[in-house]
């Protein structure tokens, strides 16, 4: 008799424990500090700009050059980097390396930082990610908000890099970023900081919303194919997929950007009204491809960035999870 009471007492000691243990609230797991993730995607844009800032300023010079429809200083990428190299010498393709990393700590920290905080909040309990155009979203609105943010390194930057192929009476001579923006301030009042701001935003929305949905959405996709894991192979893979389609889609807006920054005042008027105005001139005078002028370093430029800035935030969030959040 006491084994049969027992016997029916074991499946309600079993119902028991599985209702108390359904009853306990489901433990969320920790995640890194904002202020981390700030940090993190700072840190990642600055150790990929150690190796990227040559194609950098290869590519603000190919942008640059022929503007007017002006004969063109450099027939190709590799030829704009040999005459760089004869005319400047091995520092010379570095030039603008301060303001490369003011960028990096000042642009990436806000936007890669803004865009965690948001996937995070919009991933489901279940952990299902948000879906393409959530991402879109999510990387638009961390872009603007990063770019307004750049601004003032991003014309720094601009002008560092183009000002090697001035005549040596007509450059400006920045020793360092912070060199440059006290000069800017001073001589042509702290508005100047942000010239250009409109269409850096508008690019920084296109990359952002090209980039960061792009990379999510083919990370995705390659796992999904069942012949990738989450490591580096994969982030590669993602983050050149991801490269080449912010390439083709930003070009045009970088072009705008990157000349209105880099005018100067003839007669006490701007070369440029807008960004607009630099496209229309640009097709008329140059054609309608110079618009995707100096292709090749750009993706040059941009893929190898977006790989090891995703690697190195991916990299740096397994550390700090595996040691600080003991996961």
């Amino acid at each position: 008799r006491g084994d049969a009471t027992r016997a029916c007492a074991l499946p309600a000691g079993v119902t028991l424990v599985k209702m108390a243990a359904a009853a306990q609230p489901e433990v969320k797991a920790r995640t890194s500090p904002k202020s981390v993730k700030f940090l993190f995607g700072g840190l990642a844009g600055m150790g990929a700009t150690f190796f990227v800032q040559p194609l950098d300023l290869v590519k603000n010079r190919m942008q640059l050059s022929g503007q007017g429809g002006r004969s063109k200083e450099y027939k190709t990428s590799f030829h704009a980097l040999s005459n760089i190299l004869k005319a400047e010498g091995f520092g010379g393709i570095y030039t603008g390396l301060s303001a490369g990393l003011l960028r990096q700590a000042t642009y990436t920290t806000t936007r890669l930082g803004i865009y965690t905080i948001l996937f995070e909040k919009l991933t489901k309990a279940d952990g299902t990610p948000p879906n393409f155009l959530l991402k879109a979203g999510i990387g638009m609105t961390a872009g603007a908000i990063g770019a307004f943010v750049g601004t003032p390194a991003e014309v720094s930057l601009i002008r560092m890099t183009a000002d090697g192929r001035l005549p040596v009476g007509q450059r400006r001579g920045y020793t360092n970023v912070f060199n440059a923006l006290a000069r800017m301030t001073r001589e042509e009042g702290l508005v100047t900081l942000w010239r250009g701001c409109v269409p850096t935003m508008t690019r920084a929305v296109v990359v952002n919303a090209a980039q960061l949905s792009s990379y999510s959405q083919s990370k995705q996709f390659l796992l999904g194919l069942g012949y990738f894991r989450d490591n580096i192979l994969c982030h590669f893979c993602a983050s050149m997929i991801s490269g080449l389609v912010t390439t083709a889609a930003s070009m045009p807006v970088d072009i705008a950007k990157t000349r209105i920054q880099n005018m100067q005042m003839i007669d006490g008027k701007p070369e440029y009204r807008n960004g607009l105005e630099v496209l229309v001139r640009v097709i008329r005078q140059e054609g309608f491809f110079s618009l995707w002028k100096g292709f090749t370093p750009y993706y040059a430029r941009l893929g190898p960035h977006t790989v090891l800035t995703f690697i190195f935030l991916e990299q740096m969030n397994k550390f700090y999870k595996q040691y600080f959040l003991d996961q």
